[in-house]
């Protein structure tokens, strides 16, 4: 992670965007010709102490989840998201395909869940985003690559992902996540499901 690069990148690209541009009105008595850091902190769903941070090169490396979400709030283009992701130390998402990050307000929702273990899953199975209890009971889900980057995928090629559930719902769970799929992949092609 290059910490004083990042806080760098997000200081001039937080004061390069008109509030307008982002939808917050811009009265006349504003000084900030940019985005102030509580305007970034709601509407990337964090806290402002955690954006002060980030912008002194104080934080600790932030997640892919949070990365997505400031990039969305600071309306970056996608190479202005990778270069976010690459100072971060992430890789970042592929371009292709519906968005692969999750929406600020579901990251809200899911920090908001406390010790309940959540993920937020695309419709194919891809796992976008989970909170620090899912964390916690089942490892980061949110870094892999390739086909590993689908609970589906696991499911049927890694004996670790099966052996995380009772034996006596292994074949109802595989015939959801088969069913589950099947629905994807038709609302996607426009065929039925």
């Amino acid at each position: 992670m290059q910490r004083e690069q990042l806080a760098d990148f997000l200081r001039r690209r937080r004061e390069a965007i008109r509030p307008a541009e982002v939808g917050i009105t811009d009265g006349p008595r504003r000084r900030t010709t940019g985005l102030r850091r509580e305007e970034v902190a709601m509407l990337a769903g964090m806290s402002v102490d955690y954006v002060v941070r980030l912008e002194q090169g104080r934080s600790s490396q932030p997640s892919t989840q949070l990365l997505g979400a400031l990039a969305r709030a600071m309306r970056l283009s996608d190479d202005e998201r990778d270069h976010l992701f690459h100072l971060a130390g992430h890789q970042p998402p592929p371009a292709d395909g519906p968005a692969r990050l999750a929406r600020a307000g579901l990251i809200r929702m899911l920090d908001l869940l406390g010790d309940t273990p959540a993920l937020v899953l695309s419709d194919l199975g891809e796992i976008l985003a989970q909170n620090r209890a899912a964390l916690l009971l089942t490892g980061d889900h949110t870094g892999f690559t390739g086909d590993r980057r689908y609970v589906v995928y696991r499911w049927f090629t890694d004996p670790a992902d099966r052996a995380a559930s009772p034996p006596e719902e292994r074949e109802r769970h595989a015939r959801q996540l088969v069913a589950d799929l099947r629905a994807a992949v038709g609302r996607r092609s426009g065929d039925p499901p």
